[in-house]
């Protein structure tokens, strides 16, 4: 019997059965009327975590993200983030359809922006030119892949933000990883972001939903916003308390997914089909393909062998590793990897 073991992402896992337990267990109420004690308990457990004020409990990553947008940005603004941004290029557009702002993309290594890249961006007080207001970051860097930044260089983006009168906001997808690769704290990232967005369903396993994080003024705003895309949600405590077993049982055991991605990087930089890998922070690795091969044909031989993974370019290909991946699949997918023979480019 073939083994399946699916790599195209982290989303794709399944509640263990403790956080099954824990969802039945849930104590819920109506939370648009602000009467669900879990969804609660999650938000102020996130916003301890990250020594922030207040959190609102979404159904998703882009949710948060396009509602902090919103809370922090006027028509005629612009948001300023790296070309690869998830806010930009997987968000069907949301941030002119949502907040009427137009979009400065910048080039960082990996996805990764610094101040000297970010300053000469910023615009001057003009008619002429849309009103420099918001910073976003990635942590990790999706199409990076999974590039995380430490504290330190957030600590420099920050003081440029603080400088120029920007708001700056995290979209924190993996921030997890981010925080296992770098060792930093959350209770650091408070002082320095306006909004945070902590996705729970990537790498720690949650079937759903996102905390934005900020002051209890932000979050005020936020709130009014997320009933008005339609994210105002009744007795979400059972998602919610998804979100906070992940939170206790998930976070330690990211490591063995950065590691898992560790072993399935050099297996691949060993290959013929393989010209470069991608340097690996934390639980993704993509490679791009050598000369004479494509991703398609190379995707479809590892599908084959039912080793499901996917493509992010022409010439690239991406694995994410999980929960529900297991030592005996990471090594099955080497033995795969390192036998598969992909039909050339004719």
């Amino acid at each position: 019997m073939q083994i399946k073991t699916d790599f195209r992402s982290d989303t794709v896992t399944l509640p263990v059965p403790g956080m099954l337990a824990a969802m039945m267990a849930a104590k819920v109420g109506d939370d648009v009327y602000g009467e669900d004690d879990t969804v609660a308990e999650l938000e102020n457990k996130l916003a301890r975590t990250f020594n922030m004020e207040a959190g609102l409990f979404c159904p998703s990553g882009t949710m948060t993200n396009q509602i902090a947008i919103k809370c922090f940005t006027q028509p005629m603004d612009e948001v300023i983030c790296d070309q690869t941004a998830h806010v930009y290029r997987y968000e069907g557009g949301g941030i002119a359809y949502h907040s009427m702002a137009s979009v400065r993309l910048l080039h960082g290594p990996r996805g990764i922006l610094t101040p000297e890249l970010i300053a000469p961006e910023i615009n001057d007080d003009n008619i002429h030119y849309p009103n420099s207001s918001l910073v976003v970051l990635e942590n990790t860097v999706n199409k990076g892949g999974g590039a995380c930044y430490t504290l330190e260089q957030i600590a420099t983006i920050y003081e440029l933000c603080r400088r120029n009168g920007l708001k700056l906001h995290l979209d924190g997808a993996r921030i997890f990883n981010a925080l296992t690769a770098t060792g930093d704290e959350a209770q650091q990232y408070g002082q320095y972001f306006d909004g945070i967005s902590v996705c729970l369903s990537k790498g720690l396993g949650a079937p759903i939903g996102s905390v934005l994080l900020g002051s209890k003024e932000t979050i005020h705003k936020a709130r009014k916003i997320r009933k008005a895309f339609g994210g105002g949600m009744r007795q979400s405590g059972f998602l919610a308390a998804a979100g906070i077993y992940a939170l206790d049982h998930h976070v330690s055991r990211l490591s063995e997914d950065h590691a898992h991605a560790q072993l399935l990087a050099e297996a691949l930089k060993e290959t013929a089909y393989v010209a470069e890998v991608m340097p690996v922070e934390t639980n993704i690795v993509i490679f791009k393909m050598a000369a004479g091969y494509s991703s398609a044909a190379v995707l479809g031989s590892l599908n084959e062998k039912g080793i499901l993974c996917g493509t992010t370019g022409p010439d690239t290909i991406r694995f994410v590793t999980h929960l529900n991946i297991s030592p005996e699949m990471v090594a099955h997918a080497i033995q795969t990897i390192k036998e598969l023979k992909p039909a050339r480019n004719s």
